[in-house]
């Protein structure tokens, strides 16, 4: 019994050993994973650009406005200032006034500036163009809704020669024309919430234009300013009043000659 017992537990021992070599032989030894190194991506190549560190209003000083901003160098343009080119610009503009509205963040161009020292008005104003100032009052300025860069008919009222100290000729004189200030409000308000009541307009007038409002305000009780849509802005005006300065008569009337003296009354149309 004794030695049936011992043969069996021969047997599990050869068994066991057996299976563990058979075991140690299947299994398969973990070989380390090295992760290949990605190639380094080029760095971005940056260049300090001089930019608007808050909003400015067209007239506004920059003073306090700017800063120096990396910009990507590939995404430079030529009318940007740059750092490296001109490391003393920060200083230098710092008393130049804005020549349109400029905004944070928008890179700083020289031609969006009026020069220090330089007239801000004249910088504005197109070639070939002039600017007249033009009295005006709450009751002929569209209520106060007339701002800076709005487009106006110019109607001038006069009393008429004949017919009595209450009739009035009324007639529209310059037509389409562009507000290039409110007194000295040159951008309207934020938004254009809100309105200023000036007592000067400042247009924008042709050379001829400017004769014909001179002459005008000369003869004219009043000149009221009449608000006109956005959407007519590009429209040409006809029909101004060029008879003020040239000299031929009045539109719509007729020139009458009695023993030598000239006269002029009003057309039936």
């Amino acid at each position: 019994m004794a030695a049936s017992r011992l043969i069996i537990l021969g047997v599990a021992v050869a068994a066991a050993g057996g299976a563990g070599y058979v075991a140690k032989n299947m299994a398969v030894t973990p070989q380390a994973v090295v992760a290949a190194a990605l190639p380094a991506e080029p760095a971005i190549e940056l260049t300090d650009v001089l930019v608007l560190s808050a909003d400015v209003p067209m007239g506004g000083l920059v003073d306090g406005a700017l800063a120096w901003q990396s910009w990507p160098a590939d995404g430079i343009n030529e009318n940007f200032i740059t750092k490296a080119a001109e490391p003393e610009a920060l200083e230098a503009l710092k008393g130049s006034l804005a020549r349109v509205a400029m905004f944070a963040g928008e890179p700083l161009r020289r031609r969006k500036l009026v020069g220090d020292g330089k007239s801000f008005m004249s910088s504005i104003l197109p070639s070939g163009r002039r600017a007249i100032a033009t009295q005006i009052s709450a009751d002929t300025s569209a209520g106060g809704f007339i701002l800076p860069n709005d487009y106006v008919d110019v109607i001038m009222t006069r009393r008429a020669a004949a017919g009595g100290a209450d009739a009035f000729v009324t007639e529209t004189i310059l037509k389409n024309i562009r507000v290039l200030a409110i007194d000295q409000t040159i951008q309207e308000d934020e938004e254009g919430k809100k309105v200023k009541v000036g007592q000067t307009a400042t247009l924008e007038l042709t050379p001829r234009q400017a004769e014909i409002i001179t002459v005008a305000q000369q003869m004219a009780d009043r000149l009221t300013l009449s608000l006109r849509s956005v959407a007519d802005s590009q429209e040409k005006p006809t029909g101004e009043a060029d008879y003020l300065v040239s000299g031929s008569g009045r539109r719509g009337t007729v020139r009458l000659i009695r023993s030598g003296e000239v006269s002029e009354v009003g057309a039936r149309k």
